[in-house]
């Protein structure tokens, strides 16, 4: 835990007042209109710079050039069936990534919007696995202001000018609105799932504006979390000495990214809601995936009159122009009423673009005050997968499966996001308030949570049918489930998962109470496979301290997955050899790309059932989540799964000395950095596993097993000290390859997942510390300073490991990790400084631009490799370290290291006996 001084000072501040006046800070001091004491911030006039991708070495592509060589030739095949790759280097997006981004719109598993710092929707990752990167800029907010009788007027988009895409002021489209926001006195604040964005005087001197954008990311709610939908709320203070008319309108592209807009057959309609909610809805055709409707709306209230255009164009040809559009909110500062008559719009003709506009007018008094709320939402409803398969999105349990969905969906979000605030709040404040935590940390920590809705997630109804094409099962294999108690049972697969194609009650995770639907998360939006696993050893912290029971039923899903065998070949790209998909007893890679839960394993670089940290990390994952939610049920589903991972790995213990090899190559989550012998990242995680497995053991009443465990675990670890404690450190292996002796920053991921579930440590006291301290001064201050983070791999010589590409890494999730771990080891202000490393090249003013756009990566020259990544979920094992839960606090220690007793009368019998009557 923190000490009570250590951080009480507040290093890498960022108070409000060196970003807005503090007259204007006092005039928004209700209503959560004022940005927050604690955010990370921005002028909207900030430079954007574009940034840097990584490039292999020539030693390095000399290396990989038969593996270049079969990638392309997958991405090309793959191309070729109308499919994307899960990894595919060669292929670039159309804008390059800039360090714009800010806090991404709407709830978990519904499909996303990013929005820039700077006001501009990107990103838009509507459709599973499909990422449209660029900006839309027809959808914008934009303010027109009118004094003394019209004689004093302003009018302006209120994002800055200075964008790709705009053309001459003369033509019919978006370049003839007045872009005349120079953002110098405008500012961005950042605190997720909100922020705030602050017009002080831009573009009226009298006119101060704070707009909030609201989304419904509450932790523990597993309804209101999973609605696509954000709602953004201005505030409007006239320090005049006259009433001003302001108008501010809301316009949208029918669009869902890319070129999607010119596809034609799109149509528009206005509508008018209960409650004064106003707007547009936006269906819009896909042509091989179902539709999907926008809803842009505005509330109407005594002060605040709505009105609409429902549909104009963006060339000459259009029956009502953007420019046209724009000189009538210029002229009259609203809409024609008539307009919600109209009905719906004759569909778009392909290459022409239907947009919609919202308008909001108030009269705001001198010196007075006056709240515009608009929201849009999103109505996807079917999610669909290659081979036929479709789900229902989770939200569509609450609000059904129409298309008209989306008109309920802001009715419900401009009624209700006041209550979303205030448990925002109530989660966020005891965080924010403590001030022996540094400032940077506490934000960052919120912010990093941006993944779980920008990470193209994706939550289905568990009950929601799924349809298939007749005749395309394929069946696989039988599998035997073994079960500790003799029982055992065994059924026919298909498509290496579960029994047939259509979901049934029985396919039900939990009990109904506990029923929160499927979900998945990409680990990365340009490696795209669900739910990789051993990233989400990482990640996982932030379900599990947000949404445990998401994070349960993942560990379901994996639990299923152990016990089947897919016997399909699949060609590894690395070696060029042939394999099965997925061998039983092994934890897959991920839940697969094409067909998720049916085809798992997408990755196909290396054969992962032959990696050695898979498994452990399962064991590892299970007993933590199950000492901190203390559910035996779940105990129960998994036991047989835990069972069959830890004997899966016998085969890997090649001298019978119970303590697995690597077989020489990137046999692990670094899948090109080679292993050979005993590893240290691999190792540690065998001890951790062979403790967790006999301490949950006992828990279950598997006493046999426990022992079994407990024999290996004793043998295992000695021979791991032997072979690879130096003195100081644990060496990254016993090879005799250059790197052998190489400080690896991960190399006690194993005892961070010790601590981090309650159980005793792998290793005496000291040598944790030693090992840590090593890293901290070699890994960490010899890079830049320890500006930087914690590079993967060091020669004890000081020299960064260039061995591989990952070795020279710099790892943003593992040295979160190794952050948490420093925290467990009582080493705070060790752990803060490794973490302050990511945030000062990450998220700060001076660093590279990566925020809300985290990679899996850097170098040390600034080169990022795969953004918007999974592995940076980490910085809440942090958290984790500093405030665990009660129930793995307070859980019985079991030390394996003593002989396993219990008494006849323990009240852990109570449980044991229940989990014989669920497993009869």
């Amino acid at each position: 835990m923190v000490s009570g001084t250590l951080f009480h000072y507040r290093k890498n501040s960022w108070p409000p007042e060196e970003y807005i006046n503090k007259s204007t800070l006092q005039l928004f001091d209700s209503d959560s209109a004022a940005p927050p004491s604690q955010a990370w911030r921005r002028k909207l006039n900030s430079h954007v710079s574009k940034l840097k991708e990584f490039s292999v070495t020539f030693t390095e592509a000399i290396k990989m050039v038969r593996l270049g060589i079969r990638l392309w030739s997958y991405v090309r095949e793959e191309a070729s069936y109308g499919r994307r790759a899960p990894i595919d280097p060669f292929t670039r997006e159309r804008c390059k990534p800039s360090a714009s981004h800010g806090v991404p719109l709407g709830g978990m598993g519904s499909g996303s919007i990013s929005r820039g710092f700077r006001g501009e929707f990107k990103h838009f990752q509507i459709l599973p696995g499909t990422c449209e990167t660029s900006s839309i800029m027809t959808n914008q907010f934009s303010i027109f202001i009118s004094r003394n009788g019209g004689n004093k007027k302003y009018a302006s988009v209120l994002s800055p000018g200075e964008h790709e895409g705009l053309g001459e002021a003369s033509d019919h489209g978006i370049s003839s609105w007045g872009w005349n926001l120079s953002g110098q006195h405008s500012t961005y604040h950042a605190l997720f799932p909100r922020a705030w964005t602050v017009y002080d005087g831009e573009p009226d001197p009298e006119l101060k504006v704070s707009c909030r954008q609201i989304s419904p990311f509450i932790p523990h709610d597993y309804s209101e979390s999973s609605l696509p939908t954000s709602v953004f709320v201005y505030t409007l203070v006239n320090t005049g000495k006259e009433r001003a008319q302001v108008s501010l309108i809301f316009t949208w592209a029918n669009s869902i990214g890319g070129v999607s807009h010119l596809s034609g057959d799109h149509v528009n309609e206005p509508f008018i809601g209960e409650d004064g909610v106003s707007g547009v809805l936006l269906h819009h055709k896909t042509k091989e995936n179902p539709p999907v409707t926008f809803a842009v709306a505005a509330c109407e209230t005594q002060n605040v009159s709505v009105t609409v255009l429902p549909c104009f164009g963006l060339t000459e040809g259009s029956c009502v122009t953007a420019k046209d559009m724009w000189g009538k909110m210029a002229q009259d500062g609203h809409f024609d009423r008539e307009n919600f008559s109209k009905g719906p719009s004759i569909p778009s003709s392909p290459g022409e673009t239907h947009c919609a506009a919202v308008s909001a007018s108030a009269w705001v008094e001198p010196h007075g005050k006056c709240t515009v709320a608009f929201a849009v939402a999103w109505s996807s409803p079917q999610v669909k997968y290659m081979k036929e398969k479709s789900y229902y999105r989770r939200y569509t349990r609450f609000y059904g499966t129409s298309e008209r969905a989306a008109v309920d969906l802001v009715h419900h979000s401009l009624t209700n996001y006041k209550l979303w605030e205030e448990e925002i709040e109530k989660w966020q404040n005891p965080i924010l308030n403590d001030d022996k935590l540094p400032e940077w940390y506490k934000f960052t920590l919120f912010n990093e949570l941006y993944f779980l809705v920008a990470g193209g997630t994706v939550w289905i109804d568990s009950v929601s049918t799924r349809t298939t094409r007749p005749g395309n099962e394929v069946k696989v294999t039988k599998v035997e489930s073994s079960y500790k108690n003799g029982v055992q049972r065994e059924q026919t697969a298909y498509n290496g998962y579960g029994e047939g194609n259509h979901l049934s009650s029985s396919d039900k995770l939990s009990t109904d109470s506990d029923d929160v639907g499927r979900f998945l998360y990409l680990e990365g939006v340009e490696y795209i496979m669900w739910c990789t696993y051993d990233v989400h050893f990482y990640a996982s912290f932030a379900l599990l301290a947000l949404f445990p029971k998401i994070e349960l039923s993942i560990q379901r899903e994996f639990a299923k997955a152990v016990l089947c065998k897919d016997g399909r070949k699949v060609k590894f790209l690395a070696e060029g050899n042939w394999g099965i998909r997925k061998a039983r007893g092994a934890i897959p890679h991920d839940l697969g790309m094409h067909d998720p839960w049916h085809e798992m394993n997408a990755y196909n670089i290396h054969d992962t059932s032959k990696w050695k940290d898979l498994n452990p990390k399962f064991v590892l994952q299970v007993y933590r989540d199950f000492a901190a939610t203390g559910d035996f049920s779940f105990a129960t589903d998994v036991w047989p799964s835990v069972c069959a991972a830890i004997e899966y790995m016998d085969q890997f213990d090649r001298d019978s000395d119970c303590l697995i090899e690597n077989d020489g190559f990137p046999d692990q989550t670094y899948d090109t950095w080679t292993v050979h012998g005993i590893s240290a990242y691999c190792g540690g995680l065998w001890l951790a596993a062979l403790q967790a497995a006999a301490a949950m053991a006992m828990h279950v009443g598997d006493y046999a097993f426990a022992e079994k465990c407990k024999g290996k675990l004793i043998k295992a670890k000695a021979v791991y000290e032997e072979k690879l404690w130096n003195g100081s450190y644990f060496n990254y292996d016993s090879g005799s390859s250059s790197n052998s002796k190489s400080i690896q920053a991960d190399q006690l991921a194993g005892q961070w997942y010790m601590a981090s579930s309650g159980l005793p440590d792998l290793f005496d006291g000291a040598k944790i510390k030693s090992t840590l301290q090593k890293i901290y001064d070699f890994n960490v201050m010899k890079v830049r300073g320890g500006r930087m983070g914690a590079v993967n791999g060091m020669h004890p010589n000081g020299k960064v490991d260039e061995t591989c590409m990952q070795s020279r890494e710099i790892w943003t999730g593992v040295t979160y990790g190794v952050a948490a771990t420093m925290l467990h080891a009582g080493m705070e202000e060790q752990a803060f400084s490794t973490a302050e490393g990511i945030f000062i090249a990450g998220w700060s003013e001076d660093g590279y631009g990566y925020s809300f756009q985290t990679p899996e990566g850097w170098t040390m020259d600034g080169h990022f490799r795969s953004l918007i990544y999974m592995r940076p979920l980490s910085i809440w094992g942090m958290q984790w370290a500093l405030s665990m839960p009660k129930t793995t606090l307070d859980a019985p220690k079991v030390n394996i290291v003593d002989r396993i007793q219990v008494t006849s009368h323990t009240p852990q019998e109570t449980g044991v006996r229940k989990i014989a009557e669920k497993a009869k």
